[in-house]
């Protein structure tokens, strides 16, 4: 039964892996001059929202398994340009995410704060993140800049649907340089 157990918190916690990755897959589809584009003047930029994302993972792990994240983050609509360091804060918070989830699960121990179970972060956080990307996606096509669906099914829906094995080999083979991401 342990292995079940077991095989079952990995493939939970690879949905949450793939989840941070087609988020920042989006994130990287996005030219660098678009990152301040608003829906409205008093909206959220790209940017934005991409730092919400972050601050609020860091935030409810730090409200419900403060052992990973001590200190309470601070920044949740923090203007960031710079993708990859926005990236490497989506793979930080990520992390801090998963360990969390992880370890509780693990521990046995209840989350401190919210959740009635420790996968329910894990959901929360893809259905919250879901929800802004698809306001990201909308964004980009309402000002001009629709990202092209061959491309981002690659980038996105592939990375739910593909086996890892093709997985790994698909994303060897787009290592080499290819055609624009966004028309």
């Amino acid at each position: 039964m342990a292995d079940t157990h077991t095989e079952l918190l990995d493939a939970i916690l690879d949905s949450w892996d793939r989840n941070n990755t087609i988020l920042i897959n989006l994130l990287r589809l996005i030219p660098a001059e678009l990152m301040d584009l608003r829906g409205t003047a008093t909206s959220h930029s790209l940017g934005e929202l991409f730092t919400h994302m972050h601050y609020c993972r860091l935030v409810f792990v730090f409200e419900d398994a403060p052992e990973i994240v001590p200190v309470e983050p601070k920044g949740e609509w923090a203007v960031e340009r710079d993708r990859d360091r926005l990236a490497q804060k989506l793979n930080e918070s990520c992390a801090a995410v998963r360990e969390a989830v992880r370890t509780r699960i693990a521990s046995a121990r209840a989350m401190d704060r919210h959740y009635d179970h420790p996968i329910l972060m894990l959901q929360h956080f893809i259905w919250h993140e879901g929800y802004h990307h698809g306001q990201i996606k909308l964004l980009l096509k309402q000002n001009g800049h629709a990202i092209d669906d061959e491309v981002a099914g690659d980038v996105t829906w592939d990375v739910w649907m593909d086996k890892a094995a093709d997985r790994k080999r698909l994303s060897e083979a787009r290592r080499a340089p290819g055609p624009p991401l966004i028309s």
